[in-house]
């Protein structure tokens, strides 16, 4: 069965690596490595702060990095130039390993322009495209609204999403790109296919608990009270 292969780590920025980044440690971002423990093939989410550490975690577990996939194209998530500091990421990680980088087709020129690498290393995707790592699937599921291209990736009944969904609020939609009408979208739309026992894995440690069901989520959260979306853009635009 695929959950007895699933490889599934999460590597806290500012404690698991780039410990000694204090930027990562205010910043709190999760890095998540999946994979196929039969094949060691593994894939990093959002690598960035400290690469060497990533693939280092991957090393001492036996996998091998065969593939990046990026959420979006925010530095602390894919590396580069952000309030004075710059942040490793995807140009550092390909220097280290050239594999391919997989990001939803909205996001691709942002993500260019804020790491530096090029068209051909990244894999433009859509929305119900699967990624595989090994035999262990990885569907795509776009979730605009915090940036253009967001995207979420379900694993197995795991969501790893970004900054889309927090367990406690969402990414916010100030920042170039966003569109708070469009999170509201993925939120009650996008995402309503995905089962109430998922567990839902976000892209900071903005709670005590690192994970929730989406169930849970969806009752808890307050950006799921509004009844439409006018409601919610008078409390959350």
């Amino acid at each position: 069965m695929e959950t007895d292969r699933l490889y599934f780590r999460h590597l806290l920025a500012g404690t698991d690596v780039g410990a000694d980044n204090d930027l990562a440690r205010q910043m709190v971002n999760l890095v998540y490595l999946v994979g196929d423990r039969a094949s060691g093939e593994a894939m990093v989410i959002d690598a960035a702060y400290d690469v060497a550490g990533i693939t280092d975690a991957l090393a001492a577990d036996g996998m091998r990095l065969t593939g990046a996939l990026v959420t979006h194209y925010h530095q602390d998530h894919v590396g580069g130039d952000m309030m004075g500091h710059h942040i490793e990421g995807l140009a550092e990680l390909l220097t280290l390993q050239s594999v391919p980088v997989h990001v939803q087709s909205d996001e691709a020129p942002w993500v260019r322009r804020v790491t530096g690498v090029s068209k051909t290393d990244l894999v433009e995707h859509h929305s119900g495209d699967v990624v595989t790592v090994g035999d262990v699937r990885i569907e795509i599921i776009h979730t605009p609204g915090h940036t253009p291209g967001s995207q979420c990736f379900l694993v197995d009944g795991r969501l790893v999403a970004g900054d889309t969904l927090f367990l406690r609020g969402c990414g916010r939609t100030d920042l170039p790109g966003g569109d708070p009408a469009a999170l509201y979208e993925s939120l009650t739309r996008r995402l309503a296919r995905v089962p109430d026992d998922t567990v839902l894995y976000p892209g900071h440690l903005y709670s005590p608990e690192l994970s929730a069901p989406m169930g849970a989520t969806r009752r808890h959260n307050g950006v799921f009270g509004p009844a439409n979306l006018e409601e919610w853009l008078a409390l959350f635009a």
